[in-house]
């Protein structure tokens, strides 16, 4: 449904340039740490530093920092704030991260197909998922993790999936570009605009929030029951990323990494007022 912009984790074969920090990774980077601080002072005693499932959870995280560069699906600064959020849900539940792990399936798949339009159409984008981009779609989720209010893993879940949901229906959309139209005025637009819709795009979001959602439920992370839930705030999660993409990035008054942020924190928002 959705194209309001290109948001894959990983589109090239090679791997990306590492070590190159700007002003928004090292704030993402503050606000990882920050997170892992929160983590740390609210759970300390149910999972002490060098316990079996504190070391465990490390080397998890660290394997699926060296996957996720080695895939191209982030840069240096992009693992290691991917490195945080992995390890604060290896940690709280290896359900959890396992919901992670099909959040980057989808999304690393979602932008390899049709890649060579997307490059002749200049839409792909070039390297790997930033620590700034990273944490805009995996930031609320983490915290939420950290903090563990109640019906935590459903919240959580929302959020992953719709940054699943997101980053699907924008590649998918630019991959087989269709009909497309803005979400506010339903005029035609071309292909890749900020808060543009088309039929493959929202099929696209949609069946990324639901392997998100039916993972979870596969996987006894949620009842059955919540998965609607899921897969229904990632969905709004979405539109409201297309709404933000389509009144205020395109005037430039918000930046993409802003909007999905937003939108990570409006798909917890409307699952919170459903569960």
């Amino acid at each position: 449904m959705y194209v309001p912009e290109t948001t894959g984790l990983a589109t090239e074969e090679r791997l990306p340039e590492p070590r190159s920090f700007k002003t928004a990774d090292i704030l993402a980077l503050a606000f990882a740490a920050g997170i892992l601080v929160v983590f740390e002072l609210l759970h300390h005693a149910e999972f002490p530093p060098m316990g079996r499932r504190f070391l465990t959870a490390l080397a998890i995280t660290a394997g699926f920092a060296v996957l996720a560069w080695f895939a191209g699906g982030v840069n240096f600064s992009g693992a290691l704030a991917g490195s945080a959020v992995a390890f604060i849900m290896a940690v709280r539940d290896l359900r959890m991260f396992l919901a992670l792990l099909i959040v980057f399936a989808v999304t690393l798949a979602a932008t390899r197909v049709g890649y060579a339009r997307k490059q002749q159409l200049r839409t792909a984008q070039a390297g790997g998922r930033t620590a700034a981009q990273a944490m805009a779609n995996l930031g609320i989720a983490a915290l939420v993790v950290a903090i563990a209010p109640a019906g935590w893993p459903v919240l959580a879940l929302a959020a992953l999936a719709e940054a699943a949901a997101d980053t699907s229906s924008s590649e998918i959309g630019m991959a087989f570009p269709g009909k497309t139209f803005l979400i506010t005025t339903f005029k035609p637009v071309p292909p890749g605009i900020d808060g543009g819709m088309s039929l493959l795009g929202t099929l696209a979001a949609w069946a990324g929030a639901a392997t998100v959602a039916a993972a979870a439920v596969l996987s006894e992370l949620v009842p059955a029951g919540q998965a609607v839930v899921i897969l229904g705030a990632g969905f709004f999660g979405t539109v409201v990323d297309s709404l933000l993409g389509a009144v205020f990035e395109r005037r430039g008054w918000l930046g993409n990494d802003l909007v999905n942020l937003l939108s990570t924190a409006s798909a917890v928002g409307a699952a919170w007022v459903m569960i």
